[in-house]
Formats: C-alpha cells, sequence, structure tokens
C-alpha cells in the first residue's frame, strides 16, 4: 500500500517537472524569430525597454517575445539597456537574443569610405551607417585641435580617410572612428607607398591631393598614371596645374560640365589657374588607383591634355601649347554640336 501511495506522488510530480521544462525550452530556447534569414535591431542611446520591444515584436514569434520579456522582468536590462546593432540569426533562442542585448554583443558593420566631395557629404554619408551625428562629425572634420591630433588641417584633414571598407560597431564614438581611421591610414602608407612619396618630393597629402585632381579629370584607371605624370611635369616646372575640377571645387558647383574663361577668374586657394602649386586639400577624397596613379605615374614630358572629342572619358595630351589649342578646339567643336554649355 505505500508504494502504491507514493507512486500516486511520483508520477504527477514527474509529469509537472516535464511539463515545466517543456514550457521552459518553448519560452526561452526555441527559435525566437520567425521564417527567413538574420534580422537586424538598431538600439540608440534615445531607446528605452519599449522601444526595444517595438522592434523585436516585428521580427519575434509570441512565445518568443513571451520568454524575452520574462527574462528582462528577472534582471536589470531594462535600467541598462546597451546601444548597438545587434544580429538577430535563425534559431537564436529569446536566451540568445536577451544574452546578446544584455552583454552588448553586437554585430560590426562594413563601412565603405565613401569617395566624396566635402566633410559635410563625408559627414553626412558616415551619419547614414552609423548611430554618429552628422553635425558631430562634420564639426570634428573641420575643428583645427582636432584635426591637429592627428596631424592635418581642416583643409587637409580628408586625406586620413582611405576609401576602402573597414569592420566598425555601429555604435562607435566619433573618437574612436577617427583614431580607427587614422590607424588605417598609417597601414595604407606602407613602406612601399612611403618611399614613391619621398622620392617624387611630395608629401602623403600633397600626393593625395594630386590624387583627389586626377579622379576628378578621368574615372578610366588605366589612364590615370598618365594623368598623374601631366600634373607632376606641371608641379615639377613651376606651371600652373590649370585643373578645370579645381575650378568647380572653387565655386562650389559640381554640376558645371564645360568652364567658361569667366569662371576661371574665382578667388580661391583652389584656383590652379591663378595660383601655382597644389590646392591646400583635397578636392575629393580620392580612390586608391589615384593614389596609386600618381605614385606610379608615367614618365613623360606631356604637359597639355583635353579630354578626347568623342566624349570617351580619355584624354589627347601635347607636349606643346600649340598642339593643344588644336586638341581643344576639336573638344569645342564636339561640345558645340551636342549643345552642352
Amino acid at each position: 500500500m505505500k508504494l502504491t501511495s507514493q507512486k500516486k506522488f511520483v508520477i504527477p510530480a514527474a509529469v509537472c517537472i516535464a511539463v515545466i521544462l517543456f514550457l521552459c525550452y518553448y519560452y526561452f530556447f526555441t527559435a525566437m524569430a520567425g521564417k527567413g534569414g538574420s534580422h537586424f535591431i538598431y538600439i540608440d542611446k534615445d531607446d528605452n525597454i519599449d522601444s526595444v520591444y517595438a522592434q523585436l515584436d516585428t521580427i519575434a514569434s509570441q512565445h518568443g517575445m513571451t520568454g524575452f520579456k520574462t527574462l528582462v522582468r528577472h534582471s536589470s536590462y531594462e535600467e541598462n539597456i546597451r546601444t548597438g546593432r545587434y544580429e538577430i540569426e535563425p534559431g537564436n533562442s529569446a536566451f540568445t537574443v536577451f544574452r546578446k542585448l544584455k552583454n552588448g554583443l553586437q554585430t560590426s558593420v562594413n563601412l565603405t569610405v565613401p569617395s566624396v566631395r566635402t566633410a559635410d557629404k563625408l559627414a553626412g554619408a558616415l551619419s547614414r551607417k552609423l548611430m554618429m551625428d552628422s553635425v558631430e562629425i562634420y564639426k570634428a572634420l573641420t575643428d583645427s585641435a582636432t584635426c591637429a591630433k592627428y596631424g592635418y588641417k581642416p583643409e587637409t584633414m580628408l586625406c586620413m580617410f582611405i576609401p576602402n571598407t573597414y569592420e566598425v560597431y555601429w555604435n562607435t564614438t566619433v573618437d574612436k572612428f577617427l583614431d580607427k581611421m587614422n590607424e588605417e591610414s598609417k597601414k595604407f602608407w606602407n613602406f612601399e607607398r612611403t618611399q614613391k612619396a619621398k622620392a617624387m618630393g611630395l608629401t602623403k597629402e600633397e600626393v593625395i591631393t594630386m590624387a583627389s585632381i586626377v579622379d576628378e579629370e578621368t574615372a578610366n584607371d588605366a589612364e590615370k598614371p598618365m594623368v598623374a605624370g601631366m600634373y607632376y611635369n606641371r608641379l615639377r616646372t613651376g606651371m600652373p596645374l590649370q585643373a578645370d575640377p579645381t575650378i568647380k571645387f572653387a565655386l562650389k558647383d559640381f554640376g558645371i560640365r564645360r568652364i567658361y574663361h569667366n569662371m576661371l577668374n574665382v578667388k580661391s586657394p583652389y584656383n590652379t589657374y591663378r595660383r601655382t602649386g597644389l590646392p591646400p586639400g583635397p578636392i575629393r577624397i580620392p580612390s586608391v588607383a589615384g593614389i596609386d596613379a600618381v605614385l606610379n605615374h608615367v614618365r613623360h614630358d606631356y604637359l597639355y591634355m583635353c579630354a578626347k572629342e568623342d566624349f570617351s572619358g580619355t584624354h589627347n595630351f601635347a607636349e606643346t601649347y600649340e598642339e593643344h589649342l588644336q586638341n581643344a578646339a576639336k573638344y569645342s567643336a564636339a561640345l558645340n554640336k551636342r549643345g552642352i554649355k
């Protein structure tokens, strides 16, 4: 009789334990998100627990949300929400997602630094990819003290940015981001590149400034070393660079398709028709191809170039001004024929 009485209690207890274990597994350890690939949630400094719930609710199952909220109620997460970009992978349970968010186990962003023309454009592009505010970034890029910290001036600060793809955290601070870009720039300027710049008698900033002009002159990577060689010849001989893209930069009008003589009188340190030498800084963040084109420029005797009349994006080169005038006349006629003003 006694054994039978014990069974009456053991079996229901075992059933209860099994049910409890099943519910724990169901709510806390089964996949939280619905079907599909990975999902990302972004938590910034203005988010609270309700906004976190709102983001998760769009991707989570009902039982997954119940499990997550239960874990939150029995923790200090609500008072210690951590910013970041978090990946909710297929199969992630409520417990796994909770652990990621509570411990700040975010997923990095593959950030490509864009080849933009101005600091405000860079700030805007970065703010669309990272948690940083565009105004905060712009202030840092144009602040003399911040620039000096990295060895630059506001006019040359864009030289620190090499347009490659980098792995960064979405919630990185402006200071940490600039520190990383500075380290990446140092890696880019390896011994070989540094020695080539020295052999040309140019600083890294001057190489990048020339590269920015080369990039504006042609999108044809194969032709860039030729264009770079021509501008280097002008620089060595003390001849004004007379680069049309610098006029567009001076006027802050990048939609200009044709440079007229009256535009050449713009008062600006970037007017390479009126001033000799390189402008104060780059007129865009140049491509790696543009930088290497300057460092590996073709050695020739050309001093002039003009866009080809076939609009192929390449150029006719000339050693003499007379020959250049002939090339310019052909290009001007082609522009007029197309009605380009």
